[in-house]
């Protein structure tokens, strides 16, 4: 394996590591989202349509961010494995 930018590794890791960030931050996001509608909720008394927007919104973060996040400390602890091998 050699350190060079065309490193189908390295590349791979690289794209692995852009779409951890952008799940990161849709998952986030999804959890602000569900946060922001349960208090809605809370005000306004919990009707139907902000319960099922609620349970969507923690739902599909949490299917965002598990996989994400796992990925993301491979990604950091192969790299990290690299680099103190001088890779």
């Amino acid at each position: 394996m050699t350190s060079s930018p065309t490193d189908p590794v390295r590349a791979r890791r690289q794209r692995i590591s852009s779409l951890v960030l952008i799940a990161n931050r849709i998952g986030y996001l999804l959890y602000a989202l569900a946060i922001a509608l349960f208090v809605m909720a809370f005000a306004f008394g919990f009707n139907g349509v902000l319960v099922t927007l609620v349970t969507i919104s923690l739902v599909v973060g949490s299917i965002l961010l598990a996989p994400a996040i796992v990925l993301g400390y491979a990604v950091k602890a192969a790299e990290r494995e690299d680099r103190e091998r001088g890779l």
